[in-house]
Order: C-alpha cells, then sequence, then structure tokens
C-alpha cells in the first residue's frame, strides 16, 4: 500500500503546475510559507510521515482552505485534476471544496482548520 501512495505523490512531485511542498508536522500543526501562493493559488503539501497529502487553496478573501487528499470511499491517494481530486482506485472525484462530484465516494473531503500568523499559514490537524 506504501508503494501506491509513492507512485502518487510521485506523480504529483512531476507535474510541473503544482509542486509539491514537503514540511514537517509540529504539535498536530503543519507550516507553510504565504509566499508560495505569490504565483498560484493551490498548493500540494506533503507533511512528513502523514501517509496523504494536504491541499491548500488561497481563497479569494484572503483565506485558506486545507482539504486531506483522502478518498472518503476507499482510503486511496488522490491526485490532482484541472478542476479538484480524483481517486484511481474506483474513480471517485471531488471538486476543488471538497465535495463529491463523482461516486462511489459519498461524504466530502476532510477539511482541516487554518490560520495565518506571521506570514505563514498553519494547518491544524487535530
Amino acid at each position: 500500500m506504501i508503494a501506491s501512495a509513492g507512485v502518487a505523490i510521485g506523480s504529483l512531485a512531476s507535474c510541473s503546475t503544482l509542486p509539491v511542498y514537503q514540511t514537517a508536522i509540529s504539535n498536530q500543526t503543519v507550516t507553510v510559507p504565504a509566499s508560495l501562493f505569490e504565483k498560484s493559488n493551490l498548493q500540494i503539501i506533503q507533511p512528513k510521515n502523514l501517509y496523504y497529502n494536504i491541499a491548500l487553496k488561497k481563497e479569494n478573501d484572503g483565506s485558506y482552505t486545507a482539504l486531506l487528499l483522502r478518498c472518503t470511499h476507499a482510503d486511496n491517494q488522490l491526485i490532482t485534476t484541472g478542476n479538484g481530486y480524483k481517486c484511481t482506485l474506483h474513480g471517485s472525484a471531488f471538486n476543488q471544496e471538497g465535495q463529491v462530484t463523482i461516486g462511489p465516494a459519498e461524504k466530502p473531503l476532510h477539511k482541516y482548520p487554518t490560520e495565518i500568523n506571521n506570514g505563514q499559514i498553519i494547518i491544524h490537524l487535530s
């Protein structure tokens, strides 16, 4: 199962439009510099020792939305598409807000709370 996650992560890392930002988890939080969003409103975050990536999106109002890229149907790592996220296992698809657009998944993606502090975006994992 870990090998399949490595394949998904590798394919994300090779995507020139959405680089993967690797970072550590500290006290159940992930910290990401806001400067990452100077060229794109969407970043893929790969926290060390967390099996799944996180999609971090800058909203029009300046807030940030963090979605766990884990399929709510089969717990598979999701890949990014032009307009959302897709599960390669059974074909479930989610829009950029994490809502299901194609089943068999029925539940939206898990959303983490975020805050901005001194030019850093903090994702709360607990």
